[in-house]
């Protein structure tokens, strides 16, 4: 068994100032990389700002021997991002990792929810993530190489009452890495999803003592050495919490054909449950593939 080896690689990790994204900075400075810790230093809601937790675990980082460095931008500010990427680029000349890991909760029931707090999370998790994702890309495509980590949630995959923003820029990110994975393939650019249960400030009060001490940050860490890795793979969602990992996928169901006459809407309402039947479902390789069974049964109706 090789063991996973960053020595020489350079890593990003926004939200690196405590609780997940800390974890994932020290493990990777632990096995050889470079690593720039990005926190804003704000509260779980966003508020407030300080560069101190991500110098914090910068004085961490080098007392183990490592090397880093603190930034404070936030994800948000797109002028900031580009200047937290050339602050590696000057010191380390590339970049090799991103771990999109920085977000902030505004949880509420959709009913009570004001869409300032909606678009604040979306903001952060989703418009964050492709801030420092666009800023990396271009120098990861000229040294053709790139590993980035999007930091998904149980909560978009699946759902969580009094978390509709929060799901929702979570899945999002599902998205921007599936599109990503095929515009990087070319240049060894490989982008995956982590889907995290730990627990950390955004989940203390919510669960019993027993249940978070199972959660440690530290549990979750093996899944993202794994999809930031050399041997990474790419477009896989992993989820990890508690030691155990799984892993999650969006699949498309063999279908029936219907054809369109005026009774259609009729005769789907009534064959619903062969439409959504998971026996012979798929993990489509591309968007195309839905078309693909689409119009080929449909061809194969008229034969």
């Amino acid at each position: 068994m090789s063991k996973l080896d960053f020595t020489g690689r350079v890593a990003i990790v926004t939200g690196a100032g405590g609780g997940m994204g800390k974890q994932h900075a020290l493990a990777l400075a632990r096995r050889g990389a470079k690593v720039l810790v990005n926190d804003l230093g704000g509260a779980v809601d966003g508020a407030g700002a300080s560069v101190s937790a991500a110098q914090a675990v910068v004085d961490e980082i080098r007392a183990a021997g490592g090397e880093a460095l603190a930034n404070g931008a936030s994800v948000t500010d797109a002028a900031a991002v580009e200047a937290m990427v050339q602050q590696a680029l000057d010191a380390w000349g590339r970049i090799d990792i991103l771990v999109n890991n920085a977000g902030i909760l505004r949880d509420k029931s959709f009913a009570k929810m004001d869409l300032s707090d909606f678009k604040l999370v979306v903001d952060v998790h989703l418009m964050g993530a492709v801030n420092c994702t666009k800023a990396v890309w271009p120098h990861m495509n000229a040294q053709k190489y790139g590993r980035i980590v999007m930091t998904t949630s149980s909560s978009g995959l699946y759902g969580n009452f009094g978390q509709s923003n929060y799901g929702a820029a979570k899945l999002a990110l599902v998205g921007l890495m599936q599109t990503l994975s095929l515009e990087g393939a070319k240049n060894n650019i490989h982008v995956n999803c982590l889907a995290p249960t730990a627990a950390t400030r955004m989940t203390e009060g919510l669960m019993s003592a027993e249940v978070l001490a199972a959660l440690k940050p530290e549990a979750v860490v093996p899944a993202m050495l794994v999809l930031a890795a050399e041997s990474a793979p790419t477009r896989t969602i992993l989820c990890a919490g508690a030691g155990t990992y799984e892993a999650a996928h969006i699949t498309l169901t063999e279908g029936l054909h219907l054809g369109l006459t005026e009774d259609t809407p009729e005769r789907l309402a009534e064959r619903l449950a062969e439409v959504t039947d998971r026996s012979g479902e798929q993990v489509p390789q591309s968007g195309a593939a839905q078309g693909t069974n689409e119009v080929g049964k449909a061809l194969a109706a008229q034969r």
